[in-house]
């Protein structure tokens, strides 16, 4: 048997231009695990969305391009490089929208007589519309260009140790001086929670849900966020009076999970929280949600509202001890 690792991450357009973001937004919207509703309402959702929205989401992405391109898939090529590194078998890297494909990835290793492949998504957490849409694509496309391809897929390390090391060593330098720190998660509406929920009676339905130990947090993405931010600040020394968790990036009028980032940014400096961190780590890499949307926006917002001091604590991107985590995962499965 000849083994590979895969990772993937989310991706990005190929470039800020219009037709690239909207190409970029219209794969990724009409996922039916990003909207998940019947294909024809989706394509009509998604086609008002596409009026106005690729123009508006090019402008931003402007704003963090970079000379080598997205943030996001420049980082996750380091970081497939430095692991590469490390390991004595092929790394391969693919986006589950646009490029690097998962396609061009499944079929680079299947030529390489990849056999067993161990499928690393970029997702600490559970979600049916990251993670598990990552997952279900790759076993697709294997299925179709590789069929004796075996994959074996890492869990979600939410509180994995090794995740929370890296997550802590990244965010080290920051935690010195602050009034509050806020972990802000991408948000998910609540209907997706339900869903997750294989036992169809306690996510959003047992009062403290998250709490309660249940079977459910397996696929919780909600019950997770607050495990890796428990995990952090018990690491970290946090004390409990000096974080929140909220979660950004909302889409549609659907409720999604709450706090919402926005409301707590405008919220914070009126209860004396003047100098605030702002940490995100359902995310690996820096991409438009960290950077623009939290390092641009969100400081905007907290400054508006009398906020002193306004940081943005970078995503793990190609920290050593990231990369450390990610190989002790391949060393599991090679060994």
């Amino acid at each position: 048997m000849s083994k590979a690792i895969l990772l993937v991450n989310l991706g990005s357009p190929d470039s800020p231009s219009v037709p690239d973001v909207r190409r970029y937004l219209n794969e990724f919207l009409m996922d039916g695990r990003v909207i998940d509703v019947a294909w024809p309402l989706r394509r009509l959702l998604v086609g008002l969305i596409l009026i106005k929205r690729p123009r508006e989401s090019g402008e931003a992405y402007e704003k963090i391009w970079t000379k080598d391109g997205s943030p996001l898939v420049v980082s996750s090529k380091h970081v497939q490089a430095l692991l590469q590194k490390r390991v004595n078998v092929p790394v391969e890297l693919a986006m589950r929208y646009q490029n690097p494909s998962i396609e061009s990835a499944v079929k680079k290793l299947a030529a390489l007589g990849a056999t067993e492949v161990l499928l690393i998504p970029l997702f600490p957490h559970y979600a049916m519309s990251s993670y598990e849409s990552a997952v279900v694509r790759v076993q697709e496309v294997a299925a179709k260009f590789a069929p004796k391809m075996k994959l074996t897929v890492q869990p979600p390390y939410y509180d994995q140790p090794d995740y929370i090391a890296a997550l802590v060593a990244s965010a080290k330098d920051y935690l010195k001086d602050y009034d509050h720190l806020l972990f802000s998660y991408h948000g998910i509406p609540e209907r997706h929670l339900r869903k997750s929920d294989p036992t169809g009676c306690h996510c959003l339905k047992v009062e403290n849900c998250c709490e309660v130990a249940s079977a459910a947090h397996a696929t919780c993405y909600r019950a997770q966020c607050f495990a890796t931010t428990r995990a952090f600040v018990k690491l970290a020394g946090v004390p409990p009076e000096k974080y929140s968790v909220s979660f950004q990036s909302r889409l549609g009028r659907d409720p999604w999970l709450k706090p919402y980032t926005d409301y707590e940014l405008a919220r914070l400096p009126n209860e004396g929280k003047k100098r605030v961190l702002v940490i995100c780590p359902a995310f690996v890499s820096d991409c438009l949600e960290t950077i623009e949307e939290i390092g641009m926006r969100g400081c905007e917002q907290f400054m508006a509202g009398n906020g002193k001091e306004f940081t943005r604590i970078p995503c793990m991107n190609e920290h050593p001890v990231w990369v450390d985590a990610l190989e002790q995962m391949a060393k599991k499965f090679l060994a």
